[in-house]
């Protein structure tokens, strides 16, 4: 099925001459905006996400995660004890654990939205992102669908605010 093909907005939005409106997606977007318009848009799953948008994001949460990670190891290491079944980790590890768990379970539901965004922006169903649902080729199938430039048919997701 083929759509017709719309221009893609490169004129200034509107009266402003900087930032995008949030219910249109930013190209080129700096981390620091990515990451604003990641938790200003919270459980937003209409509308599009850039590839920039999408990319910041996934970086500044995957260093996040990892140094929450090297953090559970620190506390777990003090105090930890070996036994003939292995390392058993210190009370600290329970510490970084809820942390890591903690963290994860806030950004759940905007990091979904953001990829159903971002599949929005190639003019994808928000519904493939339960691929990730698949093993082992599942995220392999997301990974490349979010890597895919932005098609401008993917404006019909689109829902502008006055």
């Amino acid at each position: 099925m083929s759509y017709p093909q719309q221009p893609q907005q490169t004129q200034p939005y509107g009266t402003q001459a900087g930032e995008p409106p949030l219910w249109a997606p930013y190209y080129g977007a700096p981390i620091g905006a990515a990451i604003q318009r990641f938790f200003k848009k919270y459980a937003t799953f209409t509308g599009r996400a850039s590839r920039s948008e999408y990319w910041w994001v996934a970086l500044a949460l995957g260093v996040i995660g990892l140094i929450l990670q090297i953090l559970t190891g620190i506390l777990g290491a003090a105090g930890a004890t070996t036994t003939s079944s292995g390392t058993v980790p210190g009370p600290g590890a329970a510490v970084g654990v809820i942390l890591i768990v903690v963290f994860y379970l806030a950004v759940l539901v905007p990091s979904i939205a953001l990829l159903v965004r971002r599949l929005h922006d190639g003019n994808f169903s928000g519904w493939l992102a339960l691929l990730g649902l698949v093993p082992f080729v599942g995220g392999l199938a997301i990974l490349v669908l979010a890597l895919l430039p932005s098609n401008p048919a993917g404006q019909r997701f689109d829902q502008p605010t006055a």
